[in-house]
């Protein structure tokens, strides 16, 4: 095991470099010592999520010919992870695409619901449902689960990565707010709501930008203000010398670093979402070294 606090620099590789996983391939393989002892740490970071961090080192490992621990993936809502203490046997709802409760779950929350599960339990919480051609969720819910969660008051809601159905989402989050709780019963108390992070700017393809989680957070903002988004950059202390934060997006990657300060060292690609010319940096967030 490598003791990290003994090295001077560390690398956060933004995960949209993935795209290139040859060029990645032969960087990361220089970390390692013939005897394959990792020299340089790294980690690999992205502001997506909605995965387990054990399968997506998995399939880093895989894809990068090089044994990636779930430790080296810290993905937008890995920080969740300091609230078990807090929440772990508390009911919480967990909201996205992917496995949400899941990625929860394997966090160490022992009480965690699906919103795509939990809104099944509630008889017409999403009034446009008759309307939708499509479904989040097959399975039904039994009449022990929905029994159980119809008496129970949510705790807090995790936004984990970016919701698919937005306005089931926003309206059932919003009854959650309102009703301390507990959809259909008076109003009271409201719980938390915790967003793993607010892209901006995301790259799903080659060609196309998206609004992304930012919208669904403003969106409930504007009902209720007892919102909060969690960070990667200050999530814990640290004894590097120079953390070198590798990443595309200025808006998000380079802006963090900078907004971090020392030891963060920002270096900007052109790999995704920044484009720009052979010579240019980002005008409102420039990063110490841009690289093609």
């Amino acid at each position: 095991m490598v003791n990290f606090l003994r090295l001077k620099n560390a690398n956060l590789i933004c995960y949209v470099l993935v795209f290139a996983p040859a060029l990645l391939h032969k960087a990361l393989i220089g970390s390692f010592s013939w005897t394959g002892v990792l020299k340089i740490p790294f980690i690999f970071l992205t502001n997506g999520g909605g995965v387990r961090e054990s399968k997506r080192a998995a399939e880093l490992s895989e894809l990068l010919g090089v044994k990636i621990s779930p430790l080296q993936v810290v993905q937008g809502h890995s920080p969740f992870k300091q609230m078990v203490n807090r929440f772990e046997k508390e009911l919480i709802v967990a909201v996205g695409k992917g496995e949400p409760a899941a990625v929860m779950s394997e966090y160490g929350f022992k009480n965690v619901i699906s919103i795509d599960e939990y809104a099944l339990c509630f008889d017409n919480i999403d009034p446009l449902a008759p309307y939708k051609k499509w479904s989040t969720m097959e399975a039904a819910v039994s009449s022990t689960r929905k029994s159980s969660i119809n008496s129970a008051r949510v705790q807090a809601a995790f936004v984990v990565s970016d919701s698919v159905d937005w306005s089931r989402d926003v309206q059932v989050l919003c009854d959650i707010l309102r009703t301390g709780g507990l959809p259909g019963s008076e109003e009271g108390p409201q719980p938390p709501l915790f967003f793993a992070h607010d892209d901006l700017k995301y790259q799903p393809n080659p060609v196309a930008f998206k609004n992304a989680e930012v919208v669904l957070k403003q969106l409930a903002s504007s009902l209720h203000h007892n919102l909060t988004t969690v960070d990667h950059a200050n999530s814990r202390s640290h004894d590097f010398q120079t953390l070198y934060m590798i990443g595309d997006n200025p808006l998000v990657d380079i802006k963090g670093a900078r907004q971090a300060g020392h030891p963060w060292f920002p270096i900007l690609t052109r790999t995704g979402v920044f484009k720009g010319n052979p010579h240019s940096n980002h005008a409102e967030f420039p990063a110490n070294l841009v690289s093609t």
